[in-house]
């Protein structure tokens, strides 16, 4: 970092700006130089993939050992409703991939809110005043970095999942939503660290930007699930949280979408419009506000 970040003053004073490649090339180097991204990451993935996978061997192991078929009812009681098992929700269980989010919201935080702790934003703005492109760099660095890990959860997930489920309806990306799904996942990791980048530039502290990504990709959603109003639920369909559910629903069990659910092109364009709106506010946020 010491020789990348020498070298754009140099450059300033030499009269020469400093390109987008040479940001491209300073902004990986903070991301990686710092130990906590790499332990944060890796124990992310690893924590997100073993939930999914000890979610595919409990069912498999549930599955070997009962009836492939319902038995049946006492005579005058009407048959109870199949309840088909879903081999595609194993690879995407809920509370892994809500850590998932937090981890990833927290990561894009920490690469807005950590050169303002240190006092490296000053040596930044210094060696290129323009902020627009530091952030325009950052964002690029998180978000890329931040893909590549989401493909590695979500492929890992889906392939060590259904390899599990091989004998009990496993899927192949070939399947209807399957392929969808995986892709959904691994999007969610970049949108999560832009909304963190967000609120990691507007709030500048770390424990008040983890309290404030929980409280914004967790509770809000949580708090509007109710079907009562229509406005209540559309509040929580506004949601990343909500939009990534929809798009890993297996199309073959649809059943139970409740009142008011989104479509899939809707789900599709809330991933969309957090993504332009968080880098918006980040670019927003820095720009405006004194270091």
């Amino acid at each position: 970092m010491s020789r990348v970040t020498a070298e754009a003053p140099a450059r300033i004073a030499a009269g020469v700006p400093a390109r987008f490649r040479h940001l491209l090339a300073a902004e990986w180097i903070k991301l990686w130089s710092l130990r906590s991204t790499h332990w944060v990451l890796g124990a992310g993935a690893l924590t997100v993939t073993g939930i999914n996978v000890n979610s595919a061997a409990s069912n498999a192991d549930r599955l070997a050992h009962q009836p492939l078929l319902p038995p049946e009812p006492p005579p005058g009681v009407p048959p109870r409703p199949e309840v088909l098992f879903d081999p595609l929700h194993t690879a995407f269980v809920d509370p892994a991939w809500q850590l998932f989010m937090i981890i990833a919201a927290t990561v894009g935080a920490l690469a807005v809110f950590g050169e303002y702790t240190s006092g490296l934003i000053r040596t930044t703005f210094a060696a290129v005043p323009d902020r627009r492109a530091v952030v325009t760099a950052k964002v690029t660095v998180v978000s890329a970095v931040m893909l590549a890990l989401g493909t590695l959860v979500s492929g890992a997930s889906f392939g060590v999942t259904q390899m599990l489920l091989r004998e009990y309806g496993g899927l192949s990306l070939g399947d209807a939503g399957a392929l969808r799904a995986v892709a959904a996942s691994a999007l969610l990791a970049p949108l999560c660290a832009l909304v963190g980048m967000a609120v990691g530039a507007v709030v500048r502290h770390a424990a008040g930007s983890v309290v404030a990504i929980v409280a914004l990709l967790l509770l809000v959603p949580a708090l509007f699930q109710g079907e009562r109003h229509r406005w209540v639920k559309e509040i929580g369909n506004a949601m990343p949280l909500s939009a990534w559910d929809r798009l890993v629903t297996n199309p073959e069990r649809t059943i139970g979408l409740g009142r008011y659910p989104l479509t899939i092109s809707e789900a599709w364009t809330v991933y969309g419009a957090w993504a332009v709106a968080a880098v918006a506010v980040t670019v927003v946020a820095v720009r405006r506000r004194d270091v």
